[in-house]
């Protein structure tokens, strides 16, 4: 999930995107632990869209703490 497209989503879907990827994240770390991940570059890719979302999230919070 590119950044542009993280930005336009509402707080209660980048809060429904976090839990979604954090559940995936969960099963990717198990399948790594019991050898039968085979893309280990997903693990990466997810941690960094998980990253992206808290980012906005921040972003968006100190914005409306602002105003």
């Amino acid at each position: 999930m590119k950044t542009e497209e993280i930005k336009v989503l509402t707080e209660d879907q980048l809060a429904d995107e976090l839990a979604k990827l954090k559940k995936e994240q969960f099963n990717l770390r198990f399948q790594k632990a019991t050898g039968q991940l085979a893309n280990t570059a997903q693990v990466r890719s997810v941690r960094r869209t998980i990253a992206k979302i808290k980012t906005v999230q921040s972003l968006k919070a100190a914005t409306k703490a602002k105003a």
